[in-house]
């Protein structure tokens, strides 16, 4: 039998928010495949609190 897959969701987590000290964070939920990004990957997302684009890193 073969496996369902490789896609997984990942938290991605802003970066920029825990440094600045504001309350709440920014998270958003995304899918990557495993087998071609084993490392944690990293993309410019909307942070709604700090009102610009952030780099959000991949957490857990």
């Amino acid at each position: 039998m073969a496996r369902k897959g490789n896609r997984i969701q990942v938290i991605l987590e802003c970066t920029e928010h825990k440094t600045s000290g504001l309350p709440g964070t920014s998270r958003y939920i995304s899918t990557k495949n495993r087998k071609n990004t084993p490392e944690r990957i990293e993309l410019k997302k909307y942070n709604p609190i700090m009102r610009k684009y952030t780099v959000h890193k991949e957490i857990k």
